[in-house]
C-alpha cells in the first residue's frame, strides 16, 4: 500500500468546523487505498497566544521552557484531529514528535531533525490507523523537547515523508498554491503550476511564508516532490520539483518568477570599528554563539582606518543583538551602534537571472520611479534583494510584479 503524507497548517485546523473538513479530506485519501500520515500545526493563533502568555509571566523566559510550552500547541491539534477521525468512523492515533521517532540536535527554538525512527508509525499503519503526528517538534538524545522554528511543521512533514519513502508530500494551506507574490498584497499575483526547488527556496528565505526554507532544502536533497494546495477546495496547487516551469500556458521564458517580501527584518549596525584583521570574525562569531541567523552584511570604510558594519536578522533577535553590540562597543572599542526595526526586504527571484542581464537595472529603476529608497542590496545567482522602509514594501511589491511582467491577465 502506498504512503501519503499530508500536512495541515494552523489556519486549516483553527476551528472544530475546519477540523472536520480536514478529517474528511484525510478519510478520502485513506479510502483511495493509501496509508496516511498527517502532520498538523497548532490551531489558529495558539502559538502566538502561548508566547504572549509567557511574556506576561516572565521578561526573559528560558529557551528550554519556551520549547516545552510551545510544543503543547501541536499536541492539542493531533489529539483533537484523531478524535474527529475516530468519531467519523476512521481509525486514527495521535503521536507526539517523540512518539513518532523525531530525533533532533540540541538547539532550542531552532532545532534540526537528525533522524526519524519510522518503526512506530509503520506499526500503526499495520493496525489500520491513520497516524496524526505533531509537527514542529522532536527530542534530543537526552529526551529534551526541542521545536524547529516558525513553519517547522512543514519540515516535519517533509522529513517524515522521506523516512516513510512516500512519493509526494502534500502541504495544505489557506491559499491555492504558490503565487508570484503575496496575493493579499498584489491582487494580480498568479498561481504557479510548478516551481523549481531552487526558486522556491529563495522565495521562502526571502519571506514567502508558504513553506519553511528547511523543508524545501530537504525535499531537494531527497528529490521529494511537494504539492502545495488549499485545504478549502480541490483545485490543483503548485508542484515543487526540479526543473519546473512556472505556468504551462506561458509562451515565453520567465526571467523572474516571483516577488517576495519580508517584514521580519532588523537592521543592526556598529560604527567606528577598528580596521584590523579578525574584527569581523569576532563580531559574527559572537552572534553565532547567540544563535542569531545573519542575512545581509555590508562593511564600509573611512580614511581614519575605522569601519562601519551593518547586517540584517530577524526582529525577535533584537535583544541578543543589543547584548552583543553593547559589549563590543566597549571592548573593541567602537563608536556606537544602532538597531532599526522599521525596515523590510523586497526580493525578485528567478533562475532566468543566471543567463539574462538587466534584472538589477529594472528593479532599481522601478523602485526609484516609485520614490522608494534602497538601504541595502544583496544578490545570489537567482535573486536580488533590497532593504527598504517597511512603509514602502506593499507599493514596491506591486510595482515590481508589474515591471517583471508577472501580472495575471
Amino acid at each position: 500500500m502506498s504512503i501519503v503524507v499530508q500536512k495541515f497548517g494552523g489556519s486549516s485546523v483553527g476551528t472544530p468546523e475546519k477540523m472536520k473538513r480536514v478529517a474528511k479530506r484525510v478519510m478520502e485519501t485513506r479510502q483511495q487505498g493509501h496509508d496516511v500520515a498527517v502532520v498538523v500545526s497548532a490551531m489558529g493563533d495558539t502559538t502566538d497566544d502561548l508566547i504572549s502568555l509567557a511574556a506576561q509571566l516572565s521578561d526573559d523566559p528560558s529557551e528550554r521552557e519556551m520549547d516545552m510550552l510551545l510544543s503543547t500547541g501541536e499536541q492539542i491539534s493531533i489529539s483533537l484531529l484523531a478524535m474527529t477521525l475516530t468519531s467519523m468512523g476512521c481509525q486514527a492515533v495521535s503521536l507526539t514528535g517523540r512518539q513518532a521517532g523525531f530525533r533532533t540536535d540540541v538547539a532550542y527554538s531552532r532545532a534540526k531533525i537528525l533522524t526519524i525512527d519510522n518503526q512506530r508509525v509503520l506499526e500503526e499503519f499495520a493496525k489500520g490507523n491513520v497516524v496524526v503526528v505533531a509537527g514542529f517538534q522532536g527530542v534530543d538524545e537526552r529526551g529534551e523537547v526541542h521545536t524547529l522554528g516558525r513553519g517547522g511543521s512543514d519540515t516535519s512533514a517533509v522529513a517524515l515523508a522521506i523516512a516513510l519513502d512516500a512519493e509526494m508530500c502534500e502541504i495544505y494551506t489557506d491559499v491555492n498554491g504558490v503565487y508570484t507574490a503575496d496575493p493579499r498584497v498584489v491582487k494580480k499575483a498568479q498561481k504557479m503550476d510548478e516551481v523549481s526547488y531552487d526558486e522556491m527556496l529563495e522565495m521562502a528565505v526571502m519571506g514567502a511564508v508558504v513553506l519553511q526554507p528547511r523543508s524545501v532544502e530537504l525535499a531537494k536533497e531527497h528529490e521529494l516532490k511537494l504539492h502545495v494546495r488549499s485545504s478549502y477546495n480541490y483545485t490543483e496547487g503548485t508542484i515543487v520539483k526540479e526543473d519546473a516551469k512556472m505556468n504551462k500556458d506561458l509562451e515565453k521564458e520567465m526571467i523572474v518568477v516571483g516577488v517576495a517580501h519580508d517584514l521580519n527584518v532588523l537592521k543592526a549596525s556598529i560604527f567606528g570599528v577598528p580596521d584590523r584583521p579578525g574584527v569581523a570574525c569576532e563580531l559574527f562569531a559572537a552572534w553565532a554563539d547567540e544563535g542569531v541567523n545573519v542575512d545581509m552584511i555590508i562593511q564600509s570604510g573611512s580614511p581614519d582606518q575605522r569601519q562601519d558594519i551593518s547586517f540584517t536578522c530577524a526582529r525577535n533577535d533584537k535583544n541578543k543583538c543589543q547584548k552583543v553590540l553593547s559589549a563590543f562597543v566597549r571592548s573593541l572599542p567602537a563608536d556606537s551602534y544602532s538597531l532599526v526595526d522599521t525596515m523590510a526586504k523586497i526580493s525578485a527571484v528567478g533562475a532566468g537571472m543566471i543567463t539574462h542581464t538587466g534584472v538589477a537595472a529594472t528593479m532599481f529603476r522601478t523602485l526609484y520611479e516609485n520614490g522608494i529608497n534602497i538601504d541595502m542590496i544583496a544578490t545570489s545567482e537567482i535573486r536580488i534583494s533590497c532593504i527598504i522602509d517597511e512603509r514602502d514594501v506593499n507599493k514596491a511589491a506591486v510595482a515590481l510584479h508589474t515591471a517583471f511582467g508577472l501580472d495575471a491577465e
